[in-house]
């Protein structure tokens, strides 16, 4: 039999778990259609925010879900053997135009894993890249330890 305990993971554990990693699942809603989607991201502890390059095609699901400022839940994991640990961001989802870029922006969004426009079936023309930040009204992390 195992005996599972669950912690809250500190600040700096939480920071710690979303520097290591550069992929999560980012989830919207719309009325009561549900909708998510693993993507690549940057973070910043010092801010606490985080930064997405979100590839939508015309017709895609993804660009419905992705209305002014939409309120999302963005959840990054591990999993090692005896150990589970999960971040929860929420807030709300703001799209940034080319010329509020500044160059600490310019900094987080190299960071993230850029999208492979090989696995498109779209030419690179018709794909629309847009960048978001998120800066989380709540960010909560939560450790269990399995014996």
């Amino acid at each position: 039999m195992t005996v599972e305990q669950q912690t809250a993971m500190t600040g700096a554990e939480t920071d710690a778990l979303l520097e290591r990693h550069e992929t999560g699942v980012l989830a919207l809603a719309r009325a009561d259609e549900p909708y998510a989607v693993p993507i690549s991201y940057g973070y910043d502890a010092d801010s606490r925010q985080f930064c997405m390059r979100l590839v939508s095609t015309s017709g895609g699901e993804k660009r419905r879900f992705l209305t002014d400022s939409p309120k999302v839940r963005f959840v990054v994991y591990e999993e090692g053997e005896t150990t589970y640990r999960s971040v929860i961001a929420t807030g709300r989802l703001e799209a940034l135009s080319q010329a509020d870029l500044t160059p600490d922006h310019i900094e987080r969004f190299g960071a993230a894993r850029r999208p492979l426009f090989e696995m498109w079936n779209e030419s690179k023309s018709d794909l629309d890249i847009q960048l978001y930040e998120l800066a989380p009204d709540e960010l909560s992390g939560r450790r269990i330890d399995i014996e």
